[in-house]
């Protein structure tokens, strides 16, 4: 099993709605963003493969919740690791915050927070089941697992208005994500490929 996500890239506007929903439902810190939506004029060289037109289009970016996460195979302690269902987890119990991890990951969706968290609110907002945020540990994208537990899909999928992501199983080939990939009706391609990692996001473009 391996879930992963699908992103069409032509109806995405950029309106952020599934970076703020990301936000929220984790209960962010004021400082710290899992989702970001780059701009057509902001896509750093060499992101995606030679060829891919992206032009116009914006790209969100998160954890890429690789087959072969530079991440976990860079941390010392085995605080990052895959779960059986795919997904890169971060086990803030055992990261010593030595920030290994972030430099192995060619994708810069990882954050350490050098400082106590701080909040817009004095209460936490979104999911009850949240997890928690400590300074001088590495976080990033789960896949919002502790929502999927609950058998719902990711609040970024549920956010976007244009209906321009998809989340599933890449290994079950009756899953949409698996069906919109090998109908060979759109052109797809994943961030930095180069770099063996295999990353589950694909980009439709």
């Amino acid at each position: 099993m391996q879930y992963g996500m699908v992103i069409d890239a032509e109806l995405c506007v950029g309106c952020n709605a599934c970076a703020v929903a990301c936000k929220i439902n984790n209960n962010l810190p004021a400082q710290v963003w899992w989702n970001s939506v780059i701009g057509d004029d902001g896509v750093p060289s060499g992101l995606f493969p030679d060829g891919v037109n992206i032009a116009g289009l914006f790209i969100p970016k998160a954890c890429q919740h690789c087959r072969k996460p530079a991440c976990v195979q860079k941390c010392p302690t085995g605080a990052s690791r895959k779960t059986d269902d795919g997904t890169v987890i971060v086990d803030a119990g055992v990261c010593i915050g030595c920030a290994a991890c972030i430099e192995a990951c060619p994708y810069d969706v990882r954050t350490i927070m050098q400082d106590e968290p701080t909040y817009y609110q004095e209460v936490a907002l979104g999911q009850w089941d949240a997890p928690e945020h400590r300074a001088g540990k590495a976080e990033k994208c789960t896949f919002c697992a502790n929502v999927r537990a609950r058998g719902m899909e990711p609040p970024c999928i549920k956010a976007c208005n244009m209906h321009a992501r998809m989340f599933g199983d890449l290994d079950d080939p009756e899953s949409a994500v698996s069906r919109v990939l090998s109908s060979g009706n759109r052109e797809y391609a994943r961030l930095l490929e180069e770099e063996g990692t295999e990353p589950c996001v694909y980009y439709l473009v």
